[in-house]
């Protein structure tokens, strides 16, 4: 059974930076897997933020371009996202994503 545990979130002022993780546990192949951040703000759908495909390729929206650092370590199984230059608009609950699966989210809050 698969299941990701993402921790690292909390309340941070604007201009701040957290480093939230995710841990695998079920999968096989994590290293051939495609993972992801994604996040969903209230009262909104929930939006992809970052992807990091099996070569090491990312993607960002446009919106965290420059801010945010997704990574992965397939050895101890496990998605980062490094995030820095913090805004109230990137306040939202984080989800990890891979294999089909999403963690149950961590909840980042931006604000002074």
């Amino acid at each position: 059974q698969v299941q990701l545990v993402e921790s690292g979130g909390g309340l941070v002022q604007p201009g701040g930076s957290l480093r939230l993780a995710c841990s695998a546990s079920g999968i096989i192949f994590f290293s051939t897997l495609t993972l992801a951040w994604y996040r969903q703000a209230p009262g909104k759908q929930r939006e992809l933020v970052a992807t990091i495909f099996s070569g090491g390729a990312r993607e960002y929206t446009d919106s965290v371009k420059g801010r945010f650092t997704i990574s992965r370590d397939d050895v101890r199984k496990m998605v980062f996202l490094q995030m820095s230059s913090l805004r109230p608009e990137d306040t939202a609950v984080y989800y990890c994503f891979a294999a089909s699966n999403w963690g149950q989210g961590t909840q980042v809050t931006v604000s002074s």
